[in-house]
């Protein structure tokens, strides 16, 4: 299952990847037109709009994959492993179901947009509102597959907070301990 998932992240770069070449094409595009050929592309504007709706839930899908999402672990990292255990079942059941709300709200949004037409492309709205379906459903199972880890007792005690420090401090505490090794060495 987890090499399934990554081929499906790595799938969800590369479209990540190609919607935001066709944004650049498309607004590049448009504004060489409009300057040097006083004409445009009509459809460029609306579409790169789209594309980056839809590059921003596609992102959150990998960021939560990744556990690359905001937050902070002052508390929960001081905790026991068992209590650590605990509050990340506690943090996983509410995002699935704030990604549940999400979801629900997404595929009624997208069943009442179909028939809206967006004014330039002519294509449905409920194209936009798909990408929260889109989040949903596959935040759902990845969320689901990972509380089910959780519950099971298949992740380690280093695994059991829900957030990644960021580079800036991996590279600051590495500095850290070069330091201490380099002074280590010294004296």
């Amino acid at each position: 299952m987890h090499k399934l998932i990554e081929r499906y992240c790595r799938f969800l770069d590369v479209l990540m990847a190609t919607a935001l070449g066709a944004m650049v094409v498309l607004v590049f595009g448009n504004v060489v037109l409009r300057y040097v050929f006083n004409s445009g592309i009509s459809v460029s504007e609306e579409l790169a709009r789209w594309f980056m709706v839809w590059m921003t839930f596609i992102g959150a899908v990998v960021a939560l994959k990744e556990h690359a999402h905001l937050g902070t672990d002052v508390i929960v990292s001081r905790l026991p492993a068992p209590a650590r255990r605990v509050c990340l079942v506690i943090g996983q059941l509410l995002m699935i179901y704030a990604t549940w709300l999400l979801l629900a709200g997404s595929w009624a949004q997208t069943r009442i947009n179909l028939d809206v037409h967006a004014p330039v492309t002519g294509l449905p709205v409920g194209i936009v509102y798909a990408a929260g379906v889109f989040f949903g459903a596959s935040a759902l199972l990845l969320l689901i597959l990972e509380l089910w880890r959780t519950v099971t007792g298949r992740l380690r005690d280093d695994e059991l907070i829900m957030v990644r420090d960021s580079e800036e401090i991996d590279q600051i505490e590495d500095l850290h301990l070069d330091q201490s090794l380099n002074n280590a060495k010294k004296s």
